[in-house]
């Protein structure tokens, strides 16, 4: 394997890994819990340390927001923290901050689909920059998200308190300048609103 260090990242390449089976990553994974791991369509690894301590409050509050929604349309689908890897139809495994799977492609999972890195991609997603990410790399994110099948992806910025949002079909994602504004789940989470002064 050949490591290489991007931006706050390790990144792992090689020949073995580009071979390593769905199975043989989740079994990697469960052995490094202390790390956020991470695989790209190319089957590159990417470990990651855990967030900050500012960062983890405000996705505390964000996962806290979009489970308070959860609890009143529990049959609409299910909600996931950042800790939840999926993989996509590309072949890479992504772990966003907070997400939404609907009810019909949740349940027609199979038990053991489940409780893997289920091969599903959410409907909603958000990834929550951190003081270490790069924004030029969540943004190339968002768009993977994108191609592999989310109708809503949110890129939240608090050191600039900038909101990207990113729907199918547009071009360009709709910039959100200022915190102290609420972004509406559209069609894809009916009803949810979240505050965004609360990740202040």
């Amino acid at each position: 394997m050949l490591p290489l260090f991007s931006e706050h990242s390790l990144v792992l390449r090689g020949p073995y890994l580009e071979k390593m089976t769905d199975a043989e990553f989740f079994d990697f994974c469960q052995q490094h819990p202390e790390l956020r791991i991470e695989r790209t369509a190319n089957h590159e690894i990417v470990l990651m340390s855990p967030t900050g301590s500012r960062s983890g409050k405000r996705n505390a509050r964000l996962n806290g927001q979009l489970y308070n929604w959860f609890i009143d349309h529990t049959e609409l689908g299910e909600v996931f923290d950042s800790n939840t890897g999926f993989t996509l139809p590309d072949g890479s495994v992504l772990s966003p901050d907070a997400s939404w799977v609907s009810a019909a492609k949740w349940n027609a999972l199979t038990t053991e689909q489940q409780d893997k890195f289920a091969p599903v991609c959410p409907e909603f997603v958000v990834e929550l920059k951190s003081a270490t990410d790069s924004t030029k790399t969540l943004q190339a994110k968002m768009l993977d998200w994108l191609r592999n099948g989310a109708q809503l992806a949110w890129l939240l910025v608090p050191e600039t308190e900038t909101a990207y949002l990113y729907r199918p079909g547009q071009p360009e994602p709709e910039v959100v300048q200022g915190f102290d504004q609420e972004l509406s789940g559209e069609a894809v989470l009916p009803g949810f609103r979240l505050r965004l002064t609360e990740l202040r």
